[in-house]
């Protein structure tokens, strides 16, 4: 089974703006509510491909209520854990300024709550794949994810993880089977500047060298690149196609990498199916479709 959390879910609040004005009053022409957060996001993305998983996380308040509604009436399982104070966050993403988001803070999640989640994943057995992915809320240690690889160290897990800065650093030294980061991340981590993909792949080696098994960059329309395991690295360049919403393409990545991977248990076809079914998500209102992924799937071209 594969198990997703999102410590900071959220609704998603999709909006286009044309002729977005500040300081005036600006009127929509398009809106859809969505539930979000990264796990959440490759959870919805894994049901659509075939492959289910459950989602852990915290919910509060009715904005929680309504994340778990939404999550569950699009056939997702979930195991939220229901926080007493605060609300869950309502994130504002402005589709028509390509980029322009305005998240929300999001609850405090109390010691009492984290334990609980713990619990829940000390059950995970081997063969079992944990995605942790996102930002965390301000009440929770920055050590989180490397607590929870930690405890789940030895136990035969896969553990993918899609986060920054130390986040992400701090959880290599328990070889995570995989990260994601983008190419800004990537480099925010060394701090330089990468950005084409020969640049990019001796920094990824420097997180395998660091502990991480499989390293793939997302670099929006400039493609994606993985520095593979068994020391092959793959390359492509976005698949062409009409950009319509980019919101969770870098989740959609991830969630098709790792289906890709299950299935065959072959670094390029995850690495394929993951940049077909990102670039899927960035092509249409919503999250990708299985029929989506697999049409973009067939036009991936790696790159030489």
């Amino acid at each position: 089974m594969i198990y997703t959390v999102t410590f900071n879910p959220s609704l998603d609040y999709i909006v286009s703006v044309p002729d977005f004005k500040l300081g005036f009053t600006n009127r929509t022409d398009s809106e859809l509510m969505l539930p979000g957060g990264k796990g959440i996001n490759v959870s919805i993305v894994l049901k659509n491909l075939g492959t289910e998983s459950t989602a852990l996380g915290f919910m509060a308040g009715f904005t929680g209520d309504e994340i778990s509604r939404k999550v569950e009436s699009m056939g997702v399982k979930a195991d939220f854990i229901k926080t007493s104070q605060g609300i869950s966050r309502i994130n504002l993403k402005l589709k028509s300024i390509d980029g322009t988001e305005i998240n929300g803070r999001g609850p405090d999640i109390g010691h009492e709550q984290v334990e609980l989640l713990l619990q829940k994943l000390d059950r995970l057995q081997e063969g079992d794949a944990l995605v942790l992915a996102g930002s965390i809320p301000a009440s929770i240690p920055d050590s989180i994810y490397r607590d929870i690889m930690k405890s789940l160290d030895g136990k035969g897990i896969l553990v993918v993880v899609d986060a920054t800065k130390d986040l992400l650093v701090n959880v290599l030294e328990y070889h995570p089977f995989l990260v994601k980061p983008n190419n800004h991340e990537l480099g925010e981590i060394f701090n330089v500047t990468l950005e084409t993909k020969e640049e990019v792949i001796p920094y990824a080696k420097k997180l395998q060298e660091k502990g991480a098994r499989n390293v793939l960059v997302s670099m929006a329309g400039k493609g994606a690149v993985l520095a593979a395991e068994d020391g092959t690295v793959y390359k492509a360049p976005a698949p062409e196609g009409e950009l319509k919403n980019a919101v969770g393409a870098g989740d959609s990545m991830v969630a098709g990498f790792l289906a890709g991977w299950l299935a065959r248990k072959e670094y390029k076809h995850a690495f394929c199916m993951g940049v077909a079914t990102g670039s899927a998500s960035a092509f249409s209102e919503n999250l990708a479709t299985k029929e989506e992924a697999e049409e973009v799937y067939r036009r991936v071209i790696l790159a030489g």
